[in-house]
């Protein structure tokens, strides 16, 4: 790799020559945001370049600068607040900050396309997606609209849509969020644009369906030249597809290098912290997840020193005087600390950064006699309009939980995962009772509550919380955090009066890891960990005995994903707590669950304790899931065979005869086609739903 331009003293920027090995050439970039408060320095001097082909990943927490720079390039930045006040964006060979708004337009979606983190912000509400994946096609490629209808059927089967010629004229509302997903990425690559910015590509995605996706950019960037900028917190990701990366902290960068280099040997603390942060399935399960401690600088008023420096466990007195340069301390290995050549010599372990011992987890003790809660036979359908095709009340049905049956016992964890649109926030929501169960039962603590009204709803209600996967969304951002821990307390009564109320919120903030102080401050004045905290201590208001989580990690860098899941553990320990845990991170399930259930189009294809079934799952399904999974060692992954999921998912309108598995299983037989299989104990407490067991 080059020099960045921070590392060549004295020298400003060199014009680039028409024959440019880089496609892509970030130098020095600023940019600030303007705002009531003062200026927001988003983006420090970050330099990086980018071959044809080549896939590059910016790593880092929230806020520290990786959207904002790609949002530069694209020179998207929300005006008159963002500006790029230094720096230069050359692509194939031209400043992007000197083209008119008309130029620059001709090479947004053709030339250079952006894969949006929030696709439903992203997507226009008010027009089908049809219309908003040939548009591009039409603008920018001239083709007819059948030909560019054409082409987005065929990219919605190639981002795995089900049903994909009637979800054409389907409005974005209508598609679950890992669908929205592939939306935005089916209209990144209509147009075959010579460079990608993927900003967070995955996070909504599940495992198999990423996999896919990854594997298909990847692919288009080898035969096509198309280059990759990979935006993303998902470390595994970076070590299957990134050939190089740039770490970035608090808007400077802290590393640069080959993806293998800087996974073998990190040559910056913060790189190491977010190494020791993932859990990781090649690796025995600890009782705690590692962490680092803190939180990133304001940018309104950064340190003097190294940014990372109050979070850093290697700091010197010199480290908080003055601000480290990124410097060259090996052959194509760039870092920002002022003990970068000591750690190349001693590896982080000789700066006293190691891992901790994995203590195994301590083994729970649970009353298996008698079930907190027990599911029966579970079933949520949901009728759709389908104009001329109709069944016998005139609409379709889609089963979105079909069948299901578990026990969960107080103070275990139950994960439950599967892909997008197989059930899994259904039946949290079916638990919590908003929505009806079309059939099945409800048992908790004894009673049946399936179809509970009155004060019985009203007192189940208050035992059964939720954490929901966006924390921002279901907080009220008019009312501040005190009065959001506060409201349910006051509305169920349980405290005397509004100063009772107020006591206690300060005292759920503490517990959950936030000041007594930020009980003042509004769900915008916070970040996303803090918020998700927020989220946590609302739910522990109420006094709860199980709590569903739905995805309550998903949206956080792995960093504070950590400090959550820790946090999580530590308050189950403390009130006996029992957990509902939805996720599509496999490895985040196996840490801190007890038992796991697999599910697929609304079945369960696999239930078995969570040692058993990482370590030998008997479903097809369950042993596709895992071999998506990426592991964050790119050595690893280069030795790794895994194999892709391939097919489409199915449409949960017409779900396929039989298993639901066999059009995408590898072991279907002509049997499976025809026979729905039973769930089955294939071992002690191990049951699988596949005939071939």
């Amino acid at each position: 790799m080059d020099q960045p331009a921070a590392v060549r003293a004295g020298a400003g920027p060199a014009p680039a020559s028409p024959q440019s090995p880089w496609l892509l050439e970030v130098e020095d970039l600023h940019v600030h945001f303007v705002t009531t408060r003062g200026v927001v320095r988003a983006v420090e001097g970050i330099s990086y370049k980018v071959r044809p082909g080549e896939t590059v990943a910016l790593v880092g927490e929230s806020g520290c600068g990786k959207s904002v720079s790609s949002l530069a390039i694209m020179r998207l930045l929300a005006k008159p607040a963002g500006r790029i006040v230094a720096g230069r964006i050359r692509f194939q060979g031209r400043d992007l900050l000197e083209l008119t708004e008309d130029e620059m337009r001709e090479i947004r979606g053709r030339d250079i396309a952006m894969i949006f983190q929030e696709p439903m912000s992203s997507l226009n509400p008010v027009l089908t997606i049809g219309f908003q994946i040939t548009e591009p096609l039409l603008i920018h490629l001239g083709m007819t609209m059948a030909a560019a209808r054409a082409r987005a059927l065929e990219l919605l089967k190639m981002v795995g849509i089900p049903d994909p010629g009637r979800r054409l004229d389907q409005y974005p509302h209508q598609f679950s969020g890992g669908m929205r997903q592939g939306v935005m990425i089916a209209i990144a690559l209509s147009c075959n644009p010579r460079l990608i910015i993927a900003d967070e590509p995955t996070t909504a995605l599940d495992v198999t369906i990423q996999a896919q996706i990854l594997k298909l950019m990847k692919d288009l960037s080898r035969e096509l030249g198309v280059a990759l900028v990979i935006i993303t917190h998902n470390l595994g990701i970076v070590a299957r597809y990134a050939d190089r990366v740039n770490v970035m902290y608090a808007a400077r960068m802290a590393e640069q290098g080959a993806a293998r280099d800087v996974f073998a040997r990190p040559l910056h603390p913060y790189t190491a912290g977010l190494l020791r942060s993932v859990p990781r399935l090649d690796r025995p399960r600890g009782r705690k997840l590692e962490t680092i401690e803190g939180l990133p600088p304001n940018l309104l008023d950064p340190p003097a020193g190294c940014r990372f420096a109050p979070r850093c466990l290697a700091k010197r007195d010199a480290c908080v005087q003055a601000l480290p340069e990124l410097v060259a301390v090996e052959p194509h290995r760039y870092s920002a600390c002022i003990r970068a050549a000591e750690m190349a010599r001693t590896g982080p372990a000789g700066l006293g950064l190691h891992s901790a011992d994995p203590q195994p987890p301590l083994p729970k003790r649970l009353d298996a006699a008698k079930p907190l809660l027990g599911v029966r036979d579970l079933r949520t359908y949901f009728g759709v309009s389908a104009g001329i095709r109709m069944f016998k009340d005139g609409r379709l049905e889609v089963r979105a939980v079909d069948g299901l049956s578990f026990e969960v016992y107080r103070g275990e964890t139950l994960g439950l995962v599967g892909e997008s649109g197989c059930g899994k926030t259904t039946v949290g929501r079916t638990l919590l009772r908003l929505e009806e169960a079309t059939g099945g039962e409800i048992v908790f603590e004894g009673a049946n509550v399936t179809r509970a009204t009155g004060q019985q709803l009203k007192d189940y209600r208050r035992k059964i919380q939720v954490i929901f996967q966006d924390p921002f969304s279901s907080l009220n951002p008019r009312m501040t955090v005190g009065q959001i821990i506060a409201e349910p307390m006051r509305v169920y009564r349980l405290v005397p009066d509004a100063r009772a109320a107020r006591g206690k919120a300060a005292e759920l903030l503490t517990q959950v890891g936030l000041f007594e102080y930020m009980a003042e401050r509004y769900p915008h004045e916070l970040s996303g960990g803090q918020r998700q905290r927020v989220g946590i201590a609302r739910a522990l208001a109420m006094q709860p005995s199980f709590i569903v989580c739905d995805e309550p990690v998903s949206a956080l860098d792995v960093s504070i994903q950590a400090q959550i899941i820790n946090l999580l553990e530590a308050l189950q320990e403390k009130y006996q707590l029992t957990f509902l845990f939805i996720a599509h991170d496999l490895a985040v399930v196996r840490h801190i669950s007890d038992r796991v259930i697999v599910m697929y189009l609304g079945r369960v294809m696999e239930i078995a304790d969570r040692d058993t079934l990482y370590a030998d799952p008997q479903h097809p399904y369950t042993l596709a899931l895992l071999d998506a999974v990426p592991i964050p060692d790119p050595a690893l992954e280069a030795q790794r065979e895994y194999r892709v999921l391939g097919g489409e998912v199915p449409s949960p309108l017409n779900p396929p005869r039989g298993c639901v598995f066999h059009t995408r299983c590898p072991l279907a037989t002509e049997e499976c086609k025809m026979t729905v299989p039973e769930l089955r104990e294939v071992r002690p407490r191990h049951y699988a739903a596949c005939i071939k067991l």
